[in-house]
């Protein structure tokens, strides 16, 4: 059974750029990952501080795995705190 989470995120306008490069460092390691099956990142069209990830995992525990390596570690050290608003909300897959 898979996990998912969509990760709502509100960058500040000052903080964007570096916001998005730590962003893009963390997604990378994150699809290296063997447990991580998708990690997207998207843009609100017509508002480039409202973003969505979409990150879909093997298992809660490959998520968990995720949480602790070091590209999530300084992603969450140095990239959150940059931003106005983060909401995470979590899912699995319903079988069928």
């Amino acid at each position: 059974m898979s996990y998912a989470l969509v990760v709502r995120i509100r960058t500040k306008p000052e903080t964007r750029a570096a916001f998005m490069e730590k962003l893009a460092a963390n997604a990378a390691a994150a699809r290296a990952e063997p447990g991580c099956l998708r990690f997207e990142v998207l843009v609100e069209p017509g508002d480039p501080d409202s973003l969505m990830l979409y990150e879909v995992y093997k298992s809660e525990a490959a998520f968990q795995e995720h949480q602790g390596t070091q590209p999530f570690k300084t992603y969450l050290a140095e990239a959150v705190p940059m931003l106005a608003a983060r909401e995470r909300t979590f899912f699995t897959r319903v079988s069928h």
